[in-house]
């Protein structure tokens, strides 16, 4: 009898944990005890409430945007034709029948379908908990259009002061040693490289420290210094002028990249060529 119960009470589990994913203890926390100082993850920010269809603006006159693009988030314009943004689903399924009386053994079914309630999950070492999604992507969308903006600006204006292309730049540095603006830096090309990497991986390091998706996304108090966030409603067109900047410099600097891969010339020179 109480093999019997004991038995039920598994596949009752079994049943129960079925599709649910098991999550390992981090290694070194396991193995040393480091809780690197014990970081409580952030609270979850309230969401706006979604903006009807109708009412909304999209990518692409009379697009349908997807039902998990809602336009709660800043600047969502639906746009998401391969569907990377969609909430994961997991398949629950039946415990397999393990019978040796039996001449096979059938496999369990599918019995049902699990989808996450939450898309962060944040940890120290894994700030979210699923690789596509939405909420990832707009940091990754964030952080490169970031860059884009520098790296579009630095295209031009370097350019347009010393007269060298920004994907020659490299090759002069190499041949005539570090400078800036023309003016010579006190150290080589590969210290350079290596302060780059050393600033840039200890900032890096502290954004991924912080837990809270939206302090990952916008600092506020570290990096405002003229305090033009304090007003929410402004700090929202801050941010939907942000993520258009950004958008507009990725598409700028692609094309600056595929100019220089088939003209060899920057933007500045490649423009002057349609006046001669």
């Amino acid at each position: 009898m109480a093999t019997t119960a004991a038995a039920t009470a598994t596949v009752a589990a079994s049943r129960f944990t079925a599709g649910a994913r098991t999550r390992r203890p981090n290694f070194v926390q396991a193995r040393f005890g480091f809780s690197f100082g014990k970081k409580k993850a952030a609270p979850q920010p309230k969401k706006k409430p979604a903006v009807p269809a109708g009412d909304r603006l999209v990518w692409f006159p009379r697009a349908n945007p997807p039902e998990w693009l809602d336009g709660t988030m800043v600047g969502d314009r639906g746009f998401d034709p391969l569907g990377l943004a969609k909430p994961a689903e997991y398949l629950q399924f039946d415990f397999d029948s393990l019978d040796q009386n039996l001449a096979k053994n059938l496999a369990g079914d599918i019995i049902g379908v699990r989808t996450e309630a939450a898309d962060v999950k944040p940890t120290p070492f894994q700030p979210y908990d699923e690789v596509f999604g939405i909420q990832r992507f707009r940091e990754c969308e964030l952080i490169h259009g970031r860059w884009a903006m520098l790296g579009t600006l630095g295209a031009i204006a370097v350019e347009a002061l010393t007269g060298v292309s920004w994907q020659d730049a490299g090759k002069v540095e190499l041949l005539e040693g570090a400078s800036y603006l023309g003016q010579p830096l006190p150290f080589s090309l590969t210290t350079l490289i290596w302060i780059e990497a050393l600033v840039i991986g200890y900032i890096e390091f502290q954004r991924n420290a912080e837990l809270d998706p939206e302090k990952r996304l916008y600092p506020g108090g570290y990096f405002d210094p003229l305090g033009l966030a304090s007003d929410p409603e402004k700090k929202e067109s801050l941010q939907l002028a942000e993520i258009k900047h950004s958008r507009l410099a990725m598409v700028a600097f692609l094309i600056f990249a595929l100019q220089a891969a088939y003209t060899g010339k920057g933007p500045i020179s490649f423009v002057a060529t349609f006046g001669q």
